[in-house]
């Protein structure tokens, strides 16, 4: 079931109505697992298909009765190791040898987003931050319907809090209103925005082998590598609209993935605003576990600074790897890992240097924070070739471009993001001073609703005169 599609939609609304009226959490939390098995089957390839899947939601609660278990816990690190490997197995990393796959189709959909959740319980438990967990609870949490294909990553003590507690989160007209905002929102990020920019992209793509002028092929490349990013954007984040306002008619408040990324000063800060729930969730239990164990190593306080270089580099190298199975994720793993490594060696350096005060106050400069944002969103942008391409593809966009093109597509995106996006921050400013009633004029309800009416009108349109469908979620394949 596509969740772009009006089909998903009315799906939410006939669950969230049989949902809340029922009345007691036992009823409810059984009609919730039967609402997310029927999704689940929904991308059904036959019965078999998902005996690995089942298998390894099994042995992650299986994993979280034995960290429960006092004797259990001794198996902690083989436990983890266990659970990596079933994930890298079943995901079919390059590095393993193809006869050790298993031979027939079987379901992948949602697992990435399982594996996060299963170490996490299993680590909370291990380290008696989880409550108790029925096998009720458990499937809910792994297999929630809102957030199994496009997450956010939610931490089970906050589903639980919601969803198992009496004082449920209220659901009123207000809240209601701003769920189906929400919703309309994301449905126009993906339908329309989204849309646009995967054929303006794929056209560019295709025009840029026959192109002879230089600066076309600038101009051409540079629309490939630009546009893509956005596009990402309003995908994974219209996406994630659409199943945060579903989710909140099931009196479930989903985490946020996203908050103005573009406008990020630095590549540490950019990934606390994009897919920011996978950034906490590696930072909490990689980064932190990597400097703890190298300050027991290292516990002198001049190289403590210096490590966390190196377990930013780890965590992010890990979140690049996460992406796909192949060299190509390895590459991408590499060049997240060198953005935030070289971040953080770059504010250790400067202050060591120039002293707090002097450092905030160069990053208080315009003209800084204009080209910090600049080359932030050209760095990511760059990074971003090994996450939608591959080698061969990499290689014949570098031949049609040529390197003379290739220097001046980079200098071109680094001076027009510099340029662009500082105008985009101060018009945003400059908008937001009109207020009304001592609020914003542009975030009243009366202009929203206009604007929402607009948005869902135009949508709607899009999706009934295009013959082709939004496109997918890009997250889904991983």
């Amino acid at each position: 079931m596509t969740i772009a599609s009006f089909q998903f939609l009315g799906f939410v609304l006939l669950v969230a109505v049989i949902y809340n009226a029922l009345k007691s959490i036992a009823s409810r939390q059984v009609f919730f697992l039967c609402t997310n098995l029927y999704f689940l089957s929904t991308f059904s390839q036959g019965v078999r298909s998902y005996f690995p899947f089942v298998a390894f939601l099994a042995l992650g609660f299986v994993g979280v009765r034995l960290m429960k278990n006092n004797r259990g816990r001794r198996a902690f690190v083989p436990l983890l190791v266990t659970v990596v490997l079933a994930f890298v197995w079943l995901k079919k990393y390059t590095f393993l040898p193809t006869s050790s796959f298993i031979g027939f189709p079987y379901l992948t959909i949602g697992l990435s987003y399982v594996f996060f959740r299963l170490l996490h319980l299993i680590i909370d438990a291990h380290d008696a931050n989880l409550p108790e967990i029925s096998l009720l609870g458990y499937l809910n949490y792994t297999l929630n319907f809102t957030t199994l294909i496009s997450g956010p990553i939610q931490w089970y003590q906050e589903f639980a809090e919601q969803q198992l507690s009496p004082d449920q989160p209220l659901l009123d007209v207000i809240v209601a209103g701003e769920a189906l905002e929400r919703i309309v929102i994301g449905f126009f990020k993906v339908t329309v925005l989204s849309s646009v920019l995967f054929v303006v992209r794929a056209r560019a793509l295709s025009a840029l082998p026959s192109l002879d002028s230089f600066w076309l092929r600038v101009a051409t490349g540079s629309t490939i590598a630009v546009v893509y990013p956005i596009y990402l954007y309003f995908n994974f984040s219209g996406y994630t609209d659409i199943v945060i306002g579903a989710a909140r008619f099931l009196r479930l408040q989903l985490p946020e993935n996203f908050n103005r990324p573009f406008s990020s000063l630095n590549f540490i800060d950019f990934w606390g605003r994009w897919h920011m729930t996978l950034s906490t969730w590696l930072k909490t239990y990689v980064y932190t576990a990597v400097v703890k164990a190298l300050m027991k190593r290292f516990p002198s306080p001049g190289v403590e600074p210096f490590l966390g270089v190196f377990a930013f580099f780890v965590t992010f190298f890990l979140i690049g790897v996460w992406h796909g199975q192949t060299s190509v994720f390895v590459a991408y793993g590499v060049l997240l890992g060198f953005g935030v490594a070289v971040d953080k060696l770059y504010q250790v350096l400067i202050v060591k240097a120039w002293g707090r005060k002097e450092y905030k106050r160069l990053a208080s400069n315009a003209t800084y924070r204009a080209c910090a944002r600049g080359l932030t969103f050209t760095w990511f942008t760059f990074s971003l070739f090994w996450f939608w391409s591959d080698w061969s593809q990499m290689a014949s966009i570098s031949r049609a471009m040529g390197r003379p093109a290739l220097l001046a597509m980079w200098i071109s995106i680094f001076l027009g993001a510099t340029v662009i996006l500082s105008l985009w921050e101060a018009a945003r400013e400059w908008t937001l001073s009109f207020q009304w009633n001592g609020s914003p004029l542009l975030t009243s309800r009366y202009v929203r609703t206009v604007w929402d009416t607009a948005l869902a009108t135009i949508s709607t349109a899009v999706v009934l005169l295009n013959n082709t469908p939004a496109p997918d979620i890009v997250y889904k394949r991983f």
